[in-house]
């Protein structure tokens, strides 16, 4: 065990253990910090005979993890080393280390919280923070503290924010040295339009040519695996061996990649981030990083998970390159601009995962109140619970039903158990080869690949198993050979002895998918026969060559969300009676209203829906009831310039706003656009009542409306301080403009006027109580501006001679005379003959 950096370490984490149940092991990846240290802890005085739990995110890793730990013991695995990954197995009655998957130790939490056989809990690999580790960390406290003080715990991570987690952990922090050499970083830049494969294929030559040893290239997918292999065999020569690794692989091809190299062959390792800490590749002395990972990404608004290919974080990138300097120093290329910055670590699942797998397991624990390193984003966790009412697994107070209990059980996403769970017992083989399909990526290829019909490929699965590789075309054998193992195990655990063969009918496969996708249902719309319309009333679209072409119902399997509408990669037809048959509570009948922009009225129907889509619908009268709500949403999406406003009415709410900004102790309402409808169910509503258009609402009725809002002694202040019109000189009334400026309420208003209409008036009028000059704009007879002006003095003294001389060679049937302080206002011309 000292050949490891992490012997130097071994006994301060024994004694720690024994002194407190909780430690945060930080070490480098290489330290040896996965197997040196359950194997360490096997002889604990604490552990009491007990056996140890190594929780490894990846199943690759929890193989090779515990065939190292059984060859260091002289032992084959199985022995007091073993392993439990999904439908495998390789434990026995000696097993004292047992490295398990995520979904494995929430299981075990969930038989038995007490665990009484366990002694010790390692949570390997926690930077990663996948959800189901999230999950088990959280319920190994909580039995910590509530039954087995005695449980030891231990997260270790090579890079992980060990403070923040010794904090969440309340426990000591200890920090192994790793045993690294120098890596040099290169950045190669990508030449014109080439791919990332291309570039990546390039530069692995390149890296085999400046360096000894062999190669690790990270991508984010096995597609991108597969074209640059093909790129890579062709470019390279017999001595270069080119090997994928990532999840998918069989367990013989995993062991490959893993295995040395034979004696004077050089490898390429082409891996996903499967690679990136907890297993080992010996000879490695250049890494190739495409910067890239696939990823899960839950987006709320369509309800669809997807894979998204990110950016990787930095924490990500260090571990990529430290691979290169594991046994002498190396070379790491990568594929970005050295300029671009990256995040500093992995965001959690838990912020942006589909919650509904870990809302089950929380119903099926019994409470919600954990304690998290990162709290459950409390919209998707309510979104996660919506569709685990809908599948049947939580009642309406949100207890967990005898169906959610066979869910849980189950061990797949609530989605496929709640299909499992729904089959006829004759249909569980066909249900078993379904499960392993959806947990895999469609085995199709070539043309076939193109197909968005779901039952291609299982029609491809029972080809491949009734005759062999022989009868598939367009499909991937070694793909099938996986999906076909994965369906064996799903056989046992639903007691099933043989697999289904044969051809189903052709709406058997979607009539049990639509119990996984009740959410998901799709009716294709009656103008156009490639759109359909989903259950949340979103819209989606087959492409042009669909295999689904003409099918009126579908239940959607995948889709990729897009604008307008989201596109469909795969689904299956289904007979809508037994949408009918399984979900009941969902249709309803229910009268809908509708805005109608040509009539510009209001329309009530009768519909007949499941979910968002209509199945029927009659248009029935209008009564003043529906009416109202309608009219007053067409007023809040449209604004106050959809009422029939008078010039009155406009006039009225810019004399009450300029008051108020004018005297704002008289507290007058705000009525200004965004204050109006803010409250118009106040001032408006009564207004509207019984009328079922808006243009039935008379502009009288808007005046009366804003009068409304003010009490009396504020009608009297506005009538005298804001006054509608004022008397001139000459004895007529002339009315005052409010409002000309939209930007300051607080403007003056303007008089217009002709100037003869004012001659011996020495002051500007006054509003406001004599506080705001009035801007008047004084006319020629030919109703023209000759001047605006606050100053009326200052025009008759200094700009009325000028004005005049101009205006009365033009207007000489209009009085001008030299004196315009002695002369008599009027507003007619001279009579003729004077």
């Amino acid at each position: 065990m000292t050949d490891f950096p992490i012997g130097e370490v071994l006994p301060d984490i024994l004694a720690s253990l024994a002194a407190h149940p909780r430690l945060v092991l930080e070490a480098p990846p290489g330290a040896g910090k996965t197997t040196q240290v359950p194997l360490a802890l096997l002889d604990a005085p604490w552990l009491d005979g007990r056996s140890i739990v190594v929780l490894e995110p990846r199943r690759i890793a929890a193989r090779a993890a515990a065939a190292f730990m059984a060859r260091q013991l002289g032992e084959e695995v199985g022995a007091r080393v073993g392993y439990r990954i999904r439908f495998e197995s390789r434990i026995s009655a000696a097993t004292r280390i047992e490295v398990v998957t995520e979904g494995i130790l929430t299981r075990m939490l969930q038989d038995d919280p007490e665990l009484s056989p366990v002694g010790a809990i390692l949570f390997d690999e926690f930077h990663e923070r996948h959800l189901a580790g999230d999950l088990g960390a959280a319920l190994a406290l909580d039995v910590q503290a509530a039954m087995r003080p005695d449980l030891r715990l231990v997260v270790m991570s090579a890079t992980l924010d060990g403070e923040r987690v010794a904090r969440w952990f309340d426990c000591p922090r200890i920090s192994s040295p790793g045993r690294s050499f120098p890596v040099t970083v290169e950045y190669p830049p990508a030449r014109t339009q080439e791919t990332i494969e291309q570039h990546l294929a390039r530069t692995v030559v390149q890296a085999l040519r400046d360096n000894e040893g062999d190669v690790l290239a990270f991508l984010p997918g096995r597609r991108e695996i597969d074209r640059a292999r093909g790129m890579l065999e062709a470019m390279t020569g017999d001595d270069v061996e080119v090997l994928p690794l990532h999840g998918e692989l069989s367990l013989i091809d995993q062991q490959s990649a893993l295995a040395p190299a034979e004696p004077g062959a050089r490898r390429v390792v082409l891996a996903t981030n499967v690679a990136e800490s907890s297993v080992t590749l010996p000879g490695i002395r250049a890494v190739v990083d495409s910067g890239l990972a696939r990823e899960p990404r839950f987006d709320p608004n369509s309800g669809f998970t997807r894979l998204a290919t990110v950016n990787i974080s930095q924490a990500s990138a260090d571990q990529r390159t430290g691979r290169a300097g594991r046994v002498a120093a190396g070379r790491a290329y990568r594929l970005w601009a050295q300029s671009r910055r990256l995040e500093p670590s992995r965001t959690a699942e838990i912020a942006q995962a589909e919650l509904s797998g870990l809302a089950l397991e929380l119903a099926t624990w019994g409470s919600d109140d954990l304690p998290w390193l990162d709290q459950p984003p409390a919209g998707a966790m309510a979104q996660a619970r919506d569709l685990l009412l809908r599948l049947g697994a939580l009642d309406s107070d949100g207890r967990l039903t005898q169906v959610g209990r066979g869910m849980a059980a189950l061990g797949a996403t609530p989605r496929l158990a709640a299909a499992a769970l729904r089959a006829p017992e004759t249909l569980r083989p066909l249900v078993a080869d379904l499960l392993a399909l959806m947990d895999a990526r469609s085995p199709l290829r070539g043309e076939l690949s193109r197909s968005d019909d779901f039952r291609a490929r299982l029609s491809a699965l029972h080809l491949w198993r009734d005759g062999g590789a022989r009868r598939v075309r367009d499909a991937d054998v070694g793909a099938l050979a996986a999906i076909e193992k994965a369906a064996m195990g799903w056989r046992r655990r639903l007691g099933v002895r043989h697999g289904a063969t044969g051809v189903p009918d052709s709406r058997t496969v979607g009539d049990l998918m639509l119990h996984a996708f009740p959410d998901r249902v799709a009716r294709r719309d009656d103008g156009n026969p490639l759109r359909y319309t989903l259950a949340n009333g979103r819209g989606a679209r087959l492409h042009e060559a669909s295999a689904l072409y003409g099918e009126p119902w579908l239940v959607v399997i995948e889709l990729r969300h897009e604008s307008p509408d989201s596109f469909i990669v795969a689904g299956a037809p289904f007979d809508p009676d037994s949408l009918e048959r399984g979900y009941p509570a969902l249709f309803v009948q229910e009268r809908s209203l509708r805005w109608n922009d040509e009539r510009d009225a209001v329309e009530a129907f009768l519909e007949r829906r499941y979910e968002a889509i209509v199945l029927e619908r009659r248009s029935v009268p209008v009564t003043a009831e529906d009416a109202l709500p309608a009219l007053m949403a067409v007023v809040r999406q449209r604004g106050l310039g959809a009422l029939p406003w008078s010039d009155h009415a406009r006039n009225l709410r810019a004399r009450i706003q300029a008051l108020r900004t004018w005297r704002p102790e008289l507290e007058l309402p705000d009525v200004g656009d965004e204050a109006l409808l803010g409250s118009l169910d106040a001032w408006l509503a009564p207004h509207l009542a019984g009328k079922r258009r808006l243009d039935a609402i008379a502009a009288a009725d808007l005046s009366q409306a804003i009068a409304g809002m003010l009490d009396y002694q504020q009608r009297v202040a506005l009538d005298a301080q804001a006054p509608e019109s004022l008397r001139v000189p000459s004895g007529m009334t002339r009315a005052l403009a409010y409002g000309m400026q939209e930007d300051d309420a607080a403007a003056p208003p303007v008089l217009a006027v002709k100037l003869q209409e004012l001659f011996g008036m020495a002051d500007t009028p006054r509003v406001a109580d004599g506080r705001v000059p009035v801007m008047l704009h004084l006319l020629s007879p030919g109703g023209r501006p000759v001047q605006v002006t606050q100053d009326l003095k200052g025009f008759w003294d200094r700009t009325y001679p000028e004005v005049k001389k101009e205006m009365k060679g033009r207007y000489p049937r209009h009085p001008w005379p030299d004196d315009p302080w002695a002369a008599t206002p009027t507003h007619r011309a001279k009579p003729r003959g004077t």
